[in-house]
C-alpha cells in the first residue's frame, strides 16, 4: 500500500528552480522526521535532506545551500525546493519517514540539462 505520493518533477535547465511535493498518510507523516532521497540508475537511494517534526532541516553535502526542505504538518505535506540546480541533481526523488518504511511512492523524475 502506497503511503506517500511525490509530484512536481520535470525537465529543466541548470540554474532553474523547481519545488517537489510529497503527500503522505498520517501513519507515515505524523510525529516523524521526513526525508527526501534521490535515486539514479544502478544505485541505491541516497539521502538528500530530512526535516524533523518541528521543522528543523538537515542536508547532505551535495545539496546543502541549494535545496530547502520544509513541511506542512496540517496538510501532511513535505516539500523540497531545488534552486541552482545542476545536471548531477538528475534522478528520481522519493519521500519517506525516518526510519524508512518499505512502502515507497512512485517517486518524481527530475532531469536537469546543462
Amino acid at each position: 500500500q502506497v503511503k506517500s505520493v511525490e509530484s512536481g518533477g520535470g525537465s529543466v535547465e541548470a540554474g532553474e528552480s523547481l519545488r517537489l511535493s510529497c503527500a503522505a498518510s498520517g501513519s507515515v507523516f505524523d510525529d516523524n522526521t521526513m526525508v527526501w532521497l534521490r535515486q539514479v540508475p544502478g544505485k541505491e537511494r541516497e539521502l538528500v535532506a530530512f526535516v524533523s517534526r518541528t521543522g528543523f532541516p538537515n542536508y547532505a553535502a551535495p545539496w546543502k545551500g541549494r535545496f530547502t526542505i520544509s513541511r506542512d504538518n496540517d496538510e501532511r505535506m513535505v516539500y523540497l525546493k531545488m534552486d541552482n540546480r545542476k545536471p548531477e541533481d538528475t534522478g528520481i526523488y522519493y519521500c519517506n519517514r525516518i526510519p524508512t518504511i518499505p512502502s515507497w511512492g512512485p517517486g518524481t523524475q527530475v532531469t536537469v540539462s546543462a
